[in-house]
């Protein structure tokens, strides 16, 4: 069951991302800066990949014993692959950035449900044209077809309706009307 434990972990740190990243985001400096907050805390984020992501892995190699061997076919795929993970964090922040100019504050609440709904969709269609099912497109199980349509649906739902995508809640008319005495 560790694999459980750490999707969770994977969960817990990806669903804290887009927010956090968003916090930093706003923590940089605004005015004419604004337009390049996101690219200044994107420049962070790619420091503290190469910690995590670098130094992390060399260090539990070294711990384990690794006789630091690699092949040419795995350095070229997973050099793909972080390609593919860092053009999507970059885009994440395009993304919360110009949400951010018209949404403030709730932007990762719109940007992030479609990011997270959509991402497990395309990697379903990726993985059958990589491992096409046995039996064809014709074997594809109808609750998978369900499931996709449900998180795509879902996606959209908690984008378009989260709470802080609705602005602050209305003051009743009566209290506007004594502030203004």
């Amino acid at each position: 069951m560790n694999w459980l434990i750490f999707a969770y972990l994977t969960v817990l740190s990806w669903g804290v991302y887009g927010v956090l990243l968003h916090i930093g985001r706003s923590g940089m400096p605004m005015g004419a800066e604004t337009p390049h907050a996101g690219l200044k805390a994107f420049l962070w984020v790619g420091i503290a990949y190469f910690v995590v992501a670098v130094v992390g892995p060399l260090i539990v190699l070294k711990m384990r014993g690794s006789n630091f061997s690699f092949a040419g076919p795995g350095i070229t795929w997973s050099f793909i692959a972080g390609v593919a993970g860092a053009a999507g964090a970059f885009t994440l922040v395009l993304a919360l950035g110009a949400a951010a100019a018209t949404m403030k504050g709730a932007a990762p609440s719109a940007v992030m449900p479609i990011v997270f709904g959509g991402a497990p969709i395309v990697n379903a269609i990726v993985a059958m044209l990589v491992h096409p099912p046995e039996g064809g497109l014709k074997s594809i199980p109808v609750p998978f077809l369900v499931g996709i349509v449900l998180a795509a649906g879902g996606a959209y739902l908690v984008a378009k309706f989260a709470p802080s995508n609705r602005g602050p809640a209305a003051k009743p008319a009566g209290i506007e009307q004594k502030a203004a005495h």
